[in-house]
């Protein structure tokens, strides 16, 4: 990964600390820097003058004045750098350029196929990312960081994936090490449901502190926030619910070996069989939202009662985390009100009232960007972080 342990002259203690205060864009003068530091203005002026000559912080509009010259105030500046952020799925992936706020300057998708290997993937990942850069007329200098979300399980500290079941080729392959050959700055890889639940939150939920990201597509999975923070788990695979065990599929095999799997009863895929055995042409979860679009009643049913068994499992998860928003996400949340129906349906009547209370339900509203503004997230707030930010000064 890339280094950020040297030291610059903006010391831990300095000026990349006072940039925690301006991170979130709003305007500040000095004088209120220094009433939230305890530091002396002559102190927080010298470290102002330091973020401004990163380009990280900037002047905007004057304070109102008690009397005499109105007082300078200094914030954020967004676009003084830029990041790339990929979702590289199954089948299909897309790379965005955003600023230090997440606000997408270019975006591009295309089908690729995850399964061609890292080296194949990534290359592409590189090369897309590099001339939309180019389109945008920006310098490839500005670029701080790459937040990159994958379908597999990965050890967040070493940007590995570990295991992934869909990724033939990529198990321990170091990502961040590879692109670092290319594009010399900090990669930041995370499973993608992390990614979409620092998306949803960015977009739709930025002052929740608690907050599940469930993905129902061919797979099932959940991203969970608590505290503000992601949860990744001990080993990575926190929110892993696809493969928890539900009583009514007792005797459904699943690919991961077991029986009953969540995901062996409600992903896209496990819907489509059933309709199946009913009869209904249905091969894919995208043949089931057909179905639903169509007001075919069967497959109505059958959505939600996928729904009502991934509620049964949420409901042990609203009991052990907490949690005051659930958002629903994946191809399959384009099934609509009926999907959620039935989560709601199992959560509200199963989970205890105080755990429900203030409980909100809802379709992604970062929908099919979840997972692209999440690995933006990813980037920008490892670029400022003290951390980052001392590291971009050494560069």
């Amino acid at each position: 990964m890339f280094d950020i342990s040297r030291g610059s002259a903006l010391s831990a203690s300095g000026a990349s600390e006072l940039f925690q205060l301006l991170r979130d864009g709003a305007p500040r003068t000095r004088a209120a820097l220094a009433a939230s530091t305890g530091l002396a203005r002559s102190t927080i002026a010298a470290r102002v003058d330091e973020l401004m000559e990163l380009g990280l912080v900037s002047p905007v509009a004057d304070a109102a004045s008690t009397g005499g010259r109105p007082p300078s105030q200094f914030a954020l500046n967004p676009g003084a750098r830029i990041v790339l952020a990929a979702d590289l799925g199954a089948s299909h992936a897309t790379i965005a350029v955003t600023d230090l706020a997440g606000t997408v300057l270019a975006e591009h998708g295309e089908p690729i196929d995850i399964a061609n290997g890292p080296e194949a993937v990534l290359g592409w990942m590189v090369d897309a990312g590099l001339s939309l850069i180019e389109r945008i007329g920006r310098d490839r200098r500005e670029l701080v960081a790459i937040g990159v979300g994958v379908p597999g399980p990965v050890e967040y500290s070493t940007g590995r994936p570990v295991n992934p079941p869909i990724m033939p080729g990529w198990d321990r392959f170091d990502v961040p090490g590879w692109v670092q050959q290319h594009l010399e700055v900090p990669v930041l890889v995370d499973n993608d449901v992390n990614i979409m639940a620092l998306g949803e939150r960015a977009v739709a939920w930025p002052q929740v502190e608690h907050l599940m990201f469930v993905k129902v597509a061919t797979g099932i999975g959940s991203g969970i926030i608590s505290g503000g923070l992601l949860q990744r788990g001990a080993q990575g695979i926190a929110g892993d619910i696809g493969h928890v065990r539900v009583a009514r599929g007792s005797d459904v095999p699943c690919h991961c070996g077991n029986r009953g799997c969540l995901e062996a009863l409600a992903s896209g895929p496990a819907i489509a069989r059933a309709l199946r055995e009913q009869g209904i042409e249905a091969n894919s979860g995208n043949d089931v939202i057909e179905l639903v679009k169509h007001g075919d009643i069967d497959t109505i049913q059958a959505v939600r009662q996928a729904g009502r068994d991934i509620g049964e499992v949420l409901t042990a998860c609203v009991s052990l985390v907490n949690p005051s928003v659930v958002a629903i996400g994946g191809s399959m949340a384009r099934a609509g009100e009926h999907l959620i129906a039935g989560v709601r349906e199992v959560v509200y009547t199963r989970s205890m009232p105080l755990a429900t209370e203030h409980l909100t339900i809802v379709q992604s509203a970062a929908a099919a960007n979840a997972a692209v503004l999440g690995a933006s997230m990813l980037a920008i707030h490892h670029v400022l972080s003290p951390e980052g930010i001392d590291a971009l000064a050494a560069r």
